[in-house]
């Protein structure tokens, strides 16, 4: 008799409480393209911020061997999209979009403390600019064609103010990232036509704070400035999902 009253109280409640509808989907889809050392798990946080918005929201996997490869990889993903896209590129992922985000259907590009390559120019030569007084990334010597992060220095540099347990992860966990990604001369430059929206971090050990105002200025970008590390997606998903939506093109 209690576990036919208790269904039947359960049945009650859940008749009586109303459902939690969705956003209504918005007409726009966000492209989520992610940097060296690390997949596109780390957008979780923002991926469901977005998506519990009504955005549709798809994540680009790069192999970080190629350039060209992962602007492949990227453009496979904005042709999926239902929608006009924002597209979005966290560090190398910046360099990823600037290649790939020339597409007709991207309406606008957004860099999280992102490499904005011009024409001809490379992330190796944007990363070997010295910035005096700011520290960079610390890489290890390539090894087999790749770098990696110090994994012993990896927490402090790419996500100080991430969980512990959670940077040591990332720091053993790291995808080796190419030097044919690396050292590709960008053949295209998205953010001369297109409008451009550049989060910069103000606490980065892996671009210099100084490297990101740079590049963000000369891209003409809207620039919003936020005290974080170079993980910014991580240590404050709520306002990266912020400033992606105010990047949505009004309609």
């Amino acid at each position: 008799m209690k576990t036919l009253l208790g269904l039947f109280a359960s049945t009650l409640i859940a008749t009586a409480l109303p459902a939690q509808a969705a956003a209504p989907e918005k007409p726009v889809s966000i492209v989520l393209v992610h940097g060296a050392f690390v997949d596109g798990s780390g957008w979780k946080s923002v991926y469901d911020s977005l998506s519990k918005d009504g955005y549709e929201v798809l994540v680009v996997q790069n192999p970080t061997v190629t350039l060209d490869g992962d602007a492949e990889a990227t453009r496979q993903v904005i042709a999926r999209a239902r929608h006009p896209v924002v597209l979005v590129g966290h560090s190398y992922g910046g360099a990823v979009i600037t290649q790939a985000g020339d597409d007709p259907k991207v309406q606008s590009l957004v860099y999280l403390a992102a490499f904005a390559p011009d024409v001809g120019e490379s992330v190796f030569e944007l990363a070997s600019k010295p910035h005096p007084g700011e520290e960079s990334a610390p890489l290890l010597p390539p090894a087999d064609g790749y770098l990696l992060v110090d994994p012993a220095k990896f927490p402090t540099a790419f996500a100080a103010d991430v969980d512990g347990s959670t940077t040591k992860f990332m720091a053993d966990a790291q995808v080796p990232w190419g030097l044919g990604a690396v050292q590709f001369k960008l053949t295209k430059a998205a953010w001369k036509t297109k409008p451009v929206h550049y989060l910069l971090t103000l606490g980065d050990h892996m671009i210099p704070p100084s490297a990101q105002r740079a590049m963000a200025t000369r891209a003409k970008a809207r620039i919003v400035e936020v005290q974080s590390s170079h993980a910014v997606m991580l240590s404050h998903p709520d306002k990266v999902v912020a400033f992606i939506e105010a990047s949505v093109p009004a309609k």
